[in-house]
Order: C-alpha cells, then sequence, then structure tokens
C-alpha cells in the first residue's frame, strides 16, 4: 500500500514533479496562480524528509504569513507524520526572532526579548524615549513625525551609526538620527525589539559573525522560500548573508505577475538578483488548476501590457476541469450609473445567490472605502458580511489582561505591559487603580510589578467573578510551573461569560480567535513549547477570527493575495479607482501603473467558479471612464476621445 507522501506524489503533473524532485543547486520556480504551488513546496519538503530518516538535518522553508506556514506544516504532517519537526516552516521575522533569541547575546541581545509589533506600542517607546531625553533639538510632535522615517531607515538596514550620512540632504537628519538613537536605546533598556529590527538585528548578527550562519547552512541543508516575490530588499539581503558566497540550496517560489507590495521594498529586482546571485535554474508552473478558461484567457490578456516580467514567461494555462456553472456565468460585466447604485446592485445581487453560497463569496476592492459602501449595502439586505483585516490585539479586557499577565509572568520587569495589565483589568473589572502607583510601589519595595499590583488590587471593590480571577491567577505568579493549570481555569471562566453574553459580544468573538491562534501556535511549535515562545509567535498572528459560517467576506485587493473563492465580485473597474489616480498621474508605462495592473490580475484570479467584474459612471459625484484593465482584457469597448 503507497505512503501518503507517494499517494501525493502519483497525483503531481509532469512538471511539478520535477520541481519537486530537485536536488542540490538554486531553483527559481515560476508558479501562475493556481498551479499548486503550496502542494509543490510541501511535497518537496516532505520527499526531503522521507529520503533521510535515518539522518538530523533540518529543512528551512519560509513565508509571509503565520496562516501559510501553519497550512505547509499541516500538509507535512499529513504526508510524513512523525517528521514534520525536522521541518522549520514559519515567517522572515518569526525565523529571525528565533535566531535572535539563540545567538543575539553576541549582538548584547537578551534571549527573553519582547517584540512590538503595534504602532501604538512603538509611538509610546519613542515617545517614553524623547520626553525622558528632554532634548531641544527634537521638536513637539516629533514622535510622529521620526516614527516613519526611522522604519524606512530599518527596512533599508541602516542602523544608528549609518543613519546620518544615509539622511544626507534632509534638513531634518540630526533629528531623526537623534530620535532613532534615543528610540533604539530605550528599546534596549526596555529588554525590546520592534517588529522591523527583527531582521535588520538577525541580518547583523551573520555579517557579523559568519560561523553562525555557516551553523545554519550545515544545520538547514536545503532552504525553501514562498511568494519570494514578495520579498523586500532586507529579507533578500538577509538571506545572501545567511547563505554566504558558497551555499546555493535555495529553492524559491515566485510570480513576478503578483508582485503587489512595492510600496514595500518588493521589486522585480530581487527574482532578478535571486537569479543572478544563486546561478538558479528555471522551472515554470503555467496551468492554472483555480480558474475557469474564461477567467484565465481574461488574466493573460490584461498582464502581457505590463513589461517587468521574465523575458521567458509563458502564459497561463486553463487547467481545471470540472465546472459547476455554464461557460457564459464564468466570466461577467456588471455596469451601473453611481457608486451607490454598484453596491446596492452587487449585494442584491449576492443576496440571491442563497445563505448556502455566502461563505464562498467575496467582495474585492482597491480601496476600504468602497468595502465600507459595500458592507452597509449587504447589511440592507439582510447577508451577514465581514471586513476581513489584521487585528493586533484582542477587543475584549478580558484577553487583553490575560495575555498581559502571561506576559508579565515571563518578563516581571516589563513597565510597558504592566500598564497594559492594570489598564485592561480596570476596564474590566470597574476600578480605577492608577499603573503609575503600582510601578512606583514595585520599585520602592523591590518586589515585581505583578506581585505589586495583585496586592493593590485586592483592596478594590470588586465583583466575585473577576476576584475569582485573581484567585486563579495568583499561584501562577509564585510558581512558574502552575502556569498552564491556572490558565485552563482562567479560561474556563472566561467561557462561562462568553456563554452569558452571547454569540455576539467580543468575548465571544475573541474567544474564538484564542482557540484558532492557540490550536495553530500549537501545531506550530509544539504543544510543549516553553510559554515565552507561545506569547512570541501569539504578538506576531492576527487575532481576527476566521469569519463564521454563511458570511459574506469583504477584502482589499492586498489582503486577498492567496484566497480562493467559489464567486468573487471585484467592484470599482473605473479609471481613478483601479487603477487609482496615482498611478494614473505617473503614466502608463510607470511602475505605478504595472501595479496596479497586478493587482487586477490578482483580484481577477481568486475566482474558482463565478467572477463578476463591476464599475459605475460616477463615484463620489465625479464622472469615471472605464477601467483601462476592462479594456485590455477586451470587456468593453476603449472610448473614443
Amino acid at each position: 500500500m503507497p505512503t501518503l507522501i507517494e499517494t501525493a506524489l502519483a497525483t503531481l503533473s509532469e512538471i511539478q514533479r520535477e520541481a519537486v524532485d530537485w536536488d542540490d543547486g538554486a531553483l527559481l520556480v515560476l508558479a501562475g496562480p493556481g498551479s499548486g504551488k503550496t502542494q509543490v513546496l510541501t511535497c518537496r519538503i516532505a520527499r526531503l524528509l522521507d529520503a533521510s530518516r535515518d539522518k538530523h538535518f533540518r529543512i528551512l522553508a519560509l513565508t509571509f504569513t503565520n496562516k501559510a506556514a501553519d497550512e505547509m506544516k499541516g500538509r507535512v504532517t499529513n504526508f510524513v507524520p512523525g517528521l514534520e519537526e525536522r521541518a522549520s516552516i514559519g515567517t522572515f521575522h518569526s525565523f529571525c526572532a528565533q535566531v535572535l533569541r539563540q545567538h543575539g547575546v553576541h549582538l548584547g541581545i537578551n534571549p527573553d526579548f519582547t517584540i512590538y509589533a503595534t504602532d501604538d506600542d512603538r509611538r509610546a517607546v519613542l515617545r517614553d524615549a524623547l520626553r525622558g531625553a528632554e532634548r531641544d533639538e527634537i521638536p513637539d510632535g516629533g514622535d510622529a513625525r521620526y516614527l516613519a522615517a526611522i522604519d524606512r531607515l530599518k527596512a533599508s538596514l541602516v542602523s544608528v551609526a549609518d543613519a546620518l550620512p544615509i539622511l544626507a540632504g534632509r534638513p531634518d537628519r540630526e533629528q531623526i538620527a537623534t530620535a532613532y538613537d534615543l528610540y533604539e536605546k530605550q528599546l534596549r533598556r526596555m529588554n525590546a525589539l520592534d517588529f522591523n529590527s527583527l531582521i535588520l538585528e538577525a541580518h547583523r548578527l551573520v555579517m557579523q559573525f559568519p560561523a553562525i550562519a555557516a551553523r545554519y547552512q550545515r544545520s538547514h541543508p536545503y532552504w525553501l522560500i514562498d511568494e519570494f516575490q514578495d520579498t523586500n530588499s532586507a529579507q533578500y539581503r538577509f538571506i545572501r548573508a545567511l547563505a554566504g558566497n558558497e551555499f546555493k540550496n535555495v529553492f524559491a517560489v515566485a510570480d513576478d505577475d503578483q508582485i503587489i507590495y512595492e510600496w514595500n521594498g518588493a521589486s522585480f529586482r530581487q527574482i532578478q538578483a535571486f537569479v543572478a546571485d544563486f546561478g538558479a535554474r528555471l522551472i515554470q508552473l503555467p496551468t492554472n488548476y483555480r480558474c475557469p478558461p474564461a477567467i484565465v484567457d481574461a488574466a493573460n490578456r490584461l498582464v502581457v501590457y505590463n513589461a517587468h516580467r521574465t523575458e521567458a514567461k509563458k502564459p497561463l494555462i486553463a487547467g481545471k476541469k470540472d465546472m459547476k456553472y455554464a461557460a457564459e456565468d464564468h466570466l461577467q460585466l456588471r455596469i451601473f450609473d453611481t457608486d451607490a447604485d454598484e453596491a446596492a446592485g452587487i449585494a442584491t445581487e449576492i443576496a440571491g445567490l442563497g445563505r448556502s453560497a455566502w461563505g464562498e463569496v467575496a467582495v474585492l476592492a482597491r480601496t476600504r472605502a468602497l468595502l465600507l459602501m459595500m458592507h452597509e449595502a449587504l447589511r440592507r439586505q439582510d447577508v451577514p458580511a465581514v471586513i476581513a483585516q489584521r487585528r493586533d490585539d484582542f477587543l475584549c479586557a478580558e484577553l487583553r489582561w490575560l495575555v498581559a499577565a502571561l506576559k508579565q509572568i515571563v518578563r516581571p520587569l516589563d513597565r510597558r505591559n504592566i500598564i497594559v495589565l492594570v489598564d485592561s483589568f480596570n476596564r474590566m473589572a470597574e476600578t480605577d487603580l492608577a499603573p503609575e502607583r503600582v510601578i512606583a510601589d514595585a520599585e520602592a519595595s523591590g518586589r515585581t510589578f505583578l506581585a505589586t499590583w495583585l496586592e493593590a488590587i485586592a483592596g478594590q471593590n470588586i465583583a466575585d467573578d473577576n476576584r475569582r480571577l485573581l484567585e486563579l491567577l495568583e499561584p501562577a505568579v509564585a510558581q512558574p510551573s502552575a502556569v498552564k493549570t491556572a490558565l485552563d481555569r482562567i479560561l474556563a471562566e472566561f467561557e462561562r461569560r462568553e456563554q452569558a453574553l452571547g454569540a455576539q459580544s467580543d468575548i465571544a468573538e475573541d474567544m474564538v480567535a484564542w482557540r484558532e491562534i492557540t490550536r495553530d501556535i500549537g501545531m506550530h511549535i509544539g504543544r510543549n513549547a516553553p510559554l515565552e515562545q507561545s506569547l512570541q509567535e501569539l504578538q506576531l498572528r492576527s487575532k481576527e477570527p476566521t469569519p463564521k459560517a454563511e458570511t459574506v467576506t469583504l477584502m482589499t485587493i492586498h489582503g486577498a493575495k492567496g484566497k480562493e473563492f467559489d464567486f468573487v465580485y471585484v467592484v470599482g473597474l473605473a479609471e481613478d479607482i483601479m487603477p487609482s489616480f496615482q498611478s494614473r498621474q505617473k503614466g502608463d508605462h510607470s511602475a505605478e501603473m504595472e501595479e496596479e495592473r497586478r493587482n487586477c490580475f490578482v483580484a481577477i484570479t481568486r475566482t474558482k467558479e463565478c467572477l463578476v467584474l463591476s464599475r459605475a459612471g460616477a463615484y463620489r459625484g465625479w464622472a469615471k471612464e472605464p477601467s483601462r484593465f476592462l479594456t485590455q482584457m477586451d470587456l468593453v469597448t476603449p472610448p473614443e476621445h
């Protein structure tokens, strides 16, 4: 009887199997949308593991979202159960965090550092740094203006020491460089890194200590990079530094027609650099198994207008065999008078599909403003819908407090976190204990912030259910080995609140997200991973739950990357909307217009069954021509001028 991996390999096409069977050396796999790239990646990982059962090396696989990493890990586990622990699958940032926890001490980075990923946290750190320095050259409001500049410097792997020369020509270069220096010193005082520091510091580490890079080359002799077209310059330079001059076993999967993050540094140049730097061979996977032929044809007609593509790029080939709907339903165009008519008309059409179909419906738009209009139109039709977006924190005070308490147990001197803990419990229990008082009392007494808070809050007038939470937490504060028991009991209390308050409450929504996230983290790093590692994974993941069944998903095109739905509605296909006004100003042959065209390409290829494109004659009262992309797909006749 064939094994699971043998069965999976048998389903691959000849060209997919060629990629999976690639041995040593660099390979670039140009994989179009719907071409089975995730299956190719995971089958390759599983094949390498299955062929080396008596060996102990690990395989490194990097991708861009935790959901993609979890899906890859799940498939590998299914193909070669028991061997998945030898596959290090994660995002660039989670891998760099892991490298820094293991080796960052060489740079003076303590392994138990916290990660500040949210804008609110990072702004607060910078404000504290500027306020503490009391520097005259930092003007009022400098925290807001300079954080973006600091982010750009870090994204270019520019350290504090190198900032001033890089900023030459800016009148405020001295202030930015000073703010950057103060910000980094404040982070170090707090034993913290921000999200943008992870790749910067990991790159600095392997550049200064090449023996560490050599160690990863030996322990992880095969590297795979998913969605390579999304890498920015910093991520690519990190890979180059980690590989050194000799290591070549890098397997990169990319699609230059899906580069839609140029604002974040993604570029066709990274693909060209990879081929040149690593001497990579090329394999193409042009067959699209997701979209009906009419959509594949439209996508091909559209994307050939772009110049920044691999010269030998093959057109997509329609490979989908079984279609649920008639050919005339696969690709349709809707035209409305106004944006309000468009939203109402599309909402009416979606309502007519019936409740059983709504969970497989997505409405995609270039801007959030159009999604808000669609959301309201669907509400008027009594169609449940959600605007999908990343959420960096939980909504309810209960889970914010719990996460803060767990962090405080791991990092008892974290001043920023104790403020979150006190404020969230105040909100939950309707108390008014001042965080500044807790910090001052702890520093005066020499006790931890958490122990000081527990004593102070015990003297407040608190309802029995909230006092019960304190009683459940206390054993974990005294003895870290009791954390799991305390966590389980506190979550049981939250589940009772969830049931009492109903499915529409914030705590109910957050508990759904908590269960999904902790399940994925457990699968990703193991259920017995240290608390600090689990908290790191939690911090880097969106707290947004999966939409409920029979709910329409509204997404920006950028958010839809990597997703697929039976029914896709792409709204706002008008000049100045998609393509945007800014790209039009740059010109038809500009890089900005090419990215807008790739946005449209990504949007239409999310479709498994039926695609509806729509436009209106006016948006916000302004007359608009049909999008040039409709013309380029041969769906409308070009307007006469």
